[in-house]
C-alpha cells in the first residue's frame, strides 16, 4: 500500500473546542503517525503521515473536525512520507510567525 504525507494548517473556530485530542484519537483509530498544534493565529496544524486511505480519511475529517469545530478552510501540502514518527501525538502551541 501507498504512503503518503499530508501537512494541513485549517482554519475556522478551530481552537478551545478540543479539535487536536480529537484529532489525535482519530489518528490512532486509523493508525496514522505526526502530529497535530495550535499555531499562535488560531489556526490547527497537523503533520499526517500513513497508508495514503487513512491519510486520506484524515484530511477529510479535519475538513469537518469535532463537534463543537466550524472548520472554514483546510490548506494542504502533500509531501514525500519520511518515517520519522512512531505515533501520533499533540504537539505544544507554536509561536511566533512560521
Amino acid at each position: 500500500m501507498k504512503k503518503t504525507r499530508a501537512h494541513l494548517h485549517i482554519r475556522g473556530s478551530v481552537q478551545g473546542v478540543s479539535f487536536r485530542y480529537y484529532t489525535l484519537q482519530e489518528a490512532q483509530s486509523v493508525q496514522v503517525i505526526g502530529w497535530v498544534r495550535n499555531l499562535w493565529d488560531g489556526r490547527v496544524e497537523a503533520l499526517i503521515e500513513g497508508e495514503q486511505t487513512a491519510v486520506d480519511h484524515m484530511v477529510e475529517w479535519c475538513r469537518k473536525g469535532p463537534p463543537m469545530a466550524d472548520v472554514e478552510d483546510v490548506a494542504i501540502i502533500w509531501e514525500e512520507p519520511t518515517g520519522e514518527f512512531s505515533n501520533f501525538r499533540v504537539r505544544v502551541t507554536a509561536s511566533g510567525v512560521e
